[in-house]
């Protein structure tokens, strides 16, 4: 059995052995029960300028392997999304390549006819973000001007992501946030934007644990009313709403928000820390996934969606359980880093050749936290190759002067 001296959190390093990896089964025929998206993170090129504020140069093969890596466990990709780096390294040039390729990729699966995608449209297999993040919100003029330049940025995003072929995601707004005046500001942006959509699309609320630009979204720090304004919205727009996705973090805020929307409407859930109890439901009612911490655990994701299409909701409930405490590592605070456990992760399982990170973001988080990422991946079965994890762990413990 594979061991290595990992740090621990008082200074000073333990003996971990690793367990033997699980056969993870890939499904036979696509998954039913829930739909689900992950939220996949983006991978540079090793030699390209990642620091913070260069532009973003993508793996592209390494890239579009990923996203293929997860359609053939039977979820869908969530792309272009803040898990890639939306305004936090990925600029709007490298989005709307991200964008036009994985909506190339995704139509040569529908065309393949896999087992896992069979009958999927290219909406079924990707949704990409389209929010302003092309506009310096700094630079962004106040009153009726701002919010027509917030409105024209997601318009024009808008079109980059239709035209590819993705359902869209209208993102949260750093823009918006700044210029808007109150709930009105909000309901009118969001309004004309649905009236305009050709599809339903897929609202993105993202809470200020992931992005403290967005404070007092929907016109309101105070949820409650914030939620008010939220509903408006979407009962009013019921027929060009898909879904919505929300990253609040509050388990509780999602049971009742899940209840109150309309027939036809999806709750696509964004808690990476309560996910196992809101998939499973309430018996009334579940929610579907739209998950970063799903580009982590697929190979697990999909086993317990697997079971749910078999009717083995204990299953299900179970091997999602079995996750749980990787999520909450990975997305413990500040929750803005999450996305350095999901690349680490990557790395480790032998999907990308090194560890780095669009701007710089592959330093957010410390040796202690990776290691103990490491320990908990293998504890949960998500280290396909131990030995090839072990590896590569001890590499960078020794890089970083562990043990040495």
């Amino acid at each position: 059995m594979t061991s290595l001296i990992l740090p621990a959190g008082d200074g000073g390093t333990r003996e971990y052995r690793l367990q033997s990896a699980p056969a993870w089964a890939k499904p036979s025929a696509p998954i039913t029960s829930r739909h689900a998206y992950a939220a996949a993170h983006v991978i540079p090129e090793v030699t390209a300028d990642n620091t913070p504020g260069a532009p973003a140069s993508l793996d592209w093969d390494a890239t579009m392997a990923y996203r293929h890596e997860l359609w053939s466990y039977g979820l869908g990709v969530a792309d272009a999304m803040d898990t890639a780096q939306r305004g936090m390294g990925l600029d709007w040039a490298a989005t709307q390549q991200l964008i036009k390729r994985t909506g190339v990729e995704a139509a040569s699966v529908v065309s393949s006819g896999a087992a896992a995608t069979a009958d999927k449209s290219v909406r079924d297999l990707v949704s990409c973000g389209a929010g302003t993040d092309q506009l310096d919100p700094a630079a962004v003029p106040t009153g009726a001007a701002g919010i027509q330049a917030v409105l024209d940025a997601y318009r024009e995003q808008v079109a980059v992501v239709s035209e590819a072929g993705p359902k869209v995601i209208l993102m949260a707004s750093r823009a918006l946030a700044k210029v808007a005046s109150g709930p009105d500001d909000y309901l009118h942006v969001y309004s004309t934007l649905l009236q305009e959509a050709d599809q339903p699309v897929i609202l993105h609320w993202l809470g200020t644990m992931f992005d403290p630009a967005l404070a007092g979204y929907w016109g309101s720090d105070d949820v409650a009313t914030a939620t008010d304004t939220f509903l408006s919205l979407i009962r009013e727009h019921a027929d060009k709403v898909d879904g919505v996705k929300v990253s609040l973090l509050d388990a509780s805020h999602e049971v009742a928000l899940r209840a109150a929307l309309p027939d036809g409407v999806r709750l696509y859930t964004g808690d990476d820390f309560n996910y196992p109890e809101l998939i499973d439901g309430d018996g009334t009612h579940h929610s579907d996934a739209l998950l970063g911490i799903f580009a982590a655990i697929y190979p697990a994701a999909s086993a317990a969606l697997q079971s749910y299409d078999a009717g083995d909701a204990v299953k299900a409930r179970a091997i999602l359980d079995s996750t749980r405490e990787l999520g909450k590592h990975i997305f413990s605070a500040p929750t803005f880093y999450y996305k350095t456990g999901i690349a680490f992760m990557s790395w480790l399982n032998g999907k990308q050749p090194g560890f780095q990170m669009v701007g710089g973001l592959h330093s957010g988080r410390s040796v202690v936290h990776l290691a103990r990422t490491f320990e908990l991946a293998d504890q949960a079965g998500l280290l396909k190759d131990p030995a090839l994890a072990a590896f590569r762990m001890s590499d960078y413990l020794r890089i970083n002067g562990v043990g040495v």
